[in-house]
C-alpha cells in the first residue's frame, strides 16, 4: 500500500509522564509497580500521528512542542507498544532515534480516560489499515467475490398490487375500473379534476 503524503493527528493528550523502567526479569510482562511512579523522568504532551500505515507516538514539550522522543508503531498490539500487567494507565513503548538506536520507556497517564483514548486511537488506526488492505485486495481481484443475480429465473413471475393514491380516484374508477394491461388504462384519470 502506498504511503500517503500527509500526516494526520489521531490523538493528543496534554499530560503524560515518562519513566525509566528496569529490564524485564521474566516473560510475564512489565509491572508499573516496579517503576518509581512518584518520580517521573519527564512530563509533557503526547501526540499520536499517522502517515500511511505507520502510527507515531510523539512525546513533546507542552509549551514549545519540541520533540522529546518518538515511537514508530507498525502494528498494534505489538512490541512497539505493550500494556503493563498491573494497571490500565501505564504502557511500555519502544522509542527510536534517527540512527537506529532503540530503548524501552514507560509512559503513564494520570487519568484512565486518557489511557483509554490512547489505546483506542491506536486500535482504530490499525483497524483502518486492515480495512484498506482488504479493499485493495478486493480491487485487484474483483472476480473472486460471488456475484449477486437479481434477474428473474425462467418462468418466475411476480404480482404487484398498486393502490390508487387518493380516495376520489377510487370512487371515480369504481364505475370504470382501470385496466392496467389495456391501452385505455388511464381513461378514468383524465376525467378527474384533482
Amino acid at each position: 500500500m502506498e504511503e500517503n503524503g500527509y500526516e494526520s493527528v489521531l490523538c493528543v493528550k496534554p499530560d503524560v509522564h515518562v519513566y525509566r523502567i528496569p529490564p524485564r526479569a521474566t516473560n510475564r510482562g512489565y509491572r508499573a509497580a516496579e517503576w518509581q511512579l512518584d518520580q517521573p523522568s519527564w512530563s509533557g504532551r503526547l501526540r499520536i500521528t499517522a502517515k500511511g500505515q505507520m502510527a507515531y507516538i510523539k512525546l513533546e514539550d507542552r509549551t514549545s512542542g519540541e520533540l522529546f522522543a518518538q515511537a514508530p508503531v507498525d502494528q498494534f498490539p505489538g512490541t512497539a507498544v505493550e500494556s503493563v500487567t498491573d494497571s490500565s494507565r501505564y504502557f511500555v513503548i519502544r522509542i527510536e532515534d534517527g540512527n537506529g538506536r532503540r530503548a524501552f520507556i514507560g509512559i503513564g497517564f494520570g487519568d484512565r480516560g486518557d489511557a483509554f483514548d490512547f489505546n483506542v486511537a491506536l486500535q482504530d488506526h490499525f483497524k483502518w489499515v486492515k480495512q484498506q488492505c482488504e479493499f485493495a485486495k478486493q480491487a485487484q481481484n474483483p472476480d473472486q467475490s460471488p456475484k449477486l443475480d437479481l434477474g428473474f429465473k425462467e418462468g418466475q413471475t411476480i404480482k404487484l398490487n398498486i393502490a390508487l393514491a387518493s380516495w376520489p380516484l377510487r370512487e371515480k374508477c369504481k364505475s370504470n375500473p382501470v385496466d392496467w394491461l389495456g391501452c385505455d388504462s388511464f381513461s378514468c384519470l383524465e376525467e378527474t379534476n384533482i
